[in-house]
């Protein structure tokens, strides 16, 4: 191929790629060019494990857990009717919630207009469970069986009251688009176990509830400014779990290798041409694609699971697409190293009809989210596998729109919610933190999402602060600025 640059080539280049072709003595001299070029991005995506494809030096310290599952409950499940109990608020029905406990902070525009904000308790009834005493929702039975295997954390807090900035900055720490996600970050420091399966893949299950779900949008588990080969997977519950995976009709597996082969030779020169990293990634993906023909299948087929596994994960676990077949196929997941697992369940906004949408839900997650505690530890496990159970923020103890005996809804509340964490590196059987009487502020141990992110790094052997990537001349991290790990909730 010619070296010579056509009017078109001139014209489509990036000033990145004239830089870089500069190194050649044009225009600029190559030792200072390379200076730059090193300390850029470049330099950080280059270097890599040749086992893993992760980051040389990682884990910085030995890690409890090798994968993490996180079980995101989208729409902001209500941690009165679930985690923190409050029998107190039954006294308090219909009563106002007091200023000196709001303290002005900020409300939606939900119930901004609102003229009154009564108190509306949990109607639903809590029993202590486990050796731990732990209190759980009637709502949640199979979560009574694991009590002793998981850490609640009752006084996570954000800083976003809306539900796309707050699943953002839960996802990838920053509020606004553009930054890579947490699985993302995970991909890049640590690689895959696996190198026919992708480290990082997201399953998407639909609602129980009756009310409209919130959107989910794939730039949650993008890559941002990461080559785009670190970005989630999204495995689909009908035709190719993969779109395109097979093979189109009448093209044999042999002529898509030679095919393969050949793409990647043209590649490889526009690779030498211009050293774009997204060239390279595109030659992985393709190959990647080609080995999942052979490792995805087996993955779904879920024939030879035996039915007392279905009955852990309970019915809905042999109907694809449901939060309990994603839960099992975290599971087979986990099993082939797969290194970051991100389960979506949506269908937790519940701004009214909050009793019924909420029974439905928990009727969907309780025995999956159980049953995946359960068979990971039956199989040895859990111990090295870190799984994380979050929404994006919590819900308000004032009712939003009418409040009756038997019905209310309640809106977004960032300042307080609970959580929970199972597995490699996480202590069991505790509750941590306190909230006051209202469920409104934090009153012990608050837990910041960029202490969560810490945490779960941490499980990982990852120090947050060195995980970083140069991006427009900033080091960049999943933390930002903050973050500690919640030493409380580590084993």
């Amino acid at each position: 191929m010619s070296d010579r640059l056509t009017p078109e080539i001139s014209a489509s280049m990036t000033r990145r790629q004239f830089f870089r072709r500069s190194t050649a003595g044009i225009a600029i001299g190559i030792p200072a060019l390379a200076t730059l070029l090193t300390a850029d991005g470049f330099a950080a995506d280059a270097a890599s494990d040749s086992k893993t494809g992760g980051l040389p030096g990682l884990p910085h310290f030995p890690p409890k857990a090798k994968r993490v599952i996180f079980l995101h409950q989208s729409g902001a499940p209500s941690q009165m009717e679930l985690f923190d109990y409050k029998p107190n608020l039954v006294k308090l029905q219909g009563t106002e919630l007091p200023d000196s406990i709001r303290q002005g902070q900020r409300i939606t525009g939900m119930t901004s207009g609102q003229s009154s904000f009564p108190v509306a308790p949990s109607i639903f009834k809590f029993n202590q469970y486990g050796k731990s005493g732990t209190w759980i929702s009637e709502l949640l039975p199979h979560h009574a069986k694991i009590v002793d295997d998981i850490t609640i954390i009752k006084t996570v807090y954000s800083e976003a009251i809306n539900h796309d900035p707050a699943i953002t900055f839960l996802q990838t720490g920053f509020q606004q688009p553009g930054r890579p996600s947490m699985g993302a970050w995970v991909s890049y420091g640590l690689g895959s176990e696996n190198q026919n399966l992708p480290a990082f893949v997201v399953l998407i299950s639909q609602a129980n509830a009756l009310n409209p779900d919130q959107p989910l949008f794939s730039r949650l588990w993008g890559s941002g400014f990461l080559p785009s080969r670190y970005q989630g997977v999204k495995f689909r519950s009908s035709g190719d779990p993969v779109l395109y995976l097979s093979n189109p009709p009448g093209m044999p597996s042999t002529t898509r290798r030679r095919m393969l082969d050949g793409i990647a030779k043209l590649n490889r020169l526009l690779s030498e041409k211009y050293a774009d990293p997204e060239i390279d990634t595109r030659v992985a993906q393709y190959e990647m694609a080609y080995r999942m023909q052979t490792s995805v299948p087996d993955l779904m087929d879920l024939s030879k699971e035996p039915e007392s596994t279905f009955e852990l994960y309970g019915p809905d676990s042999k109907k694809p697409g449901t939060y309990a077949a994603n839960c099992l196929l975290a599971r087979r997941l986990a099993e082939r190293g797969v290194r970051f697992i991100q389960l979506y369940h949506r269908g937790w906004d519940q701004h009214n009809d909050l009793p019924r949408d909420i029974a439905l839900q928990c009727k969907g997650v309780d025995q999956p989210s159980a049953g995946l505690i359960l068979d990971l530890k039956q199989r040895g496990m859990l111990d090295d596998t870190l799984v994380v159970w979050a929404g994006e923020f919590g819900r308000t103890v004032y009712c939003q729109g009418k409040l009756t005996g038997t019905n209310y809804g309640r809106d977004h509340h960032p300042r307080c919610f609970s959580i929970w964490m199972a597995g490699g590196g996480i202590q069991r059987g505790l509750a941590i933190g306190k909230t006051d009487d209202y469920c409104y502020n934090i009153l012990e141990d608050p837990v910041h999402i960029h202490d969560l992110q810490a945490t779960i790094l941490h499980c990982l052997g990852i120090e947050h602060t060195k995980l970083t990537y140069k991006f427009q001349g900033r080091y960049f991290r999943l933390t930002d600025v903050g973050g500690f790990a919640v030493k409380k909730a580590l084993a």
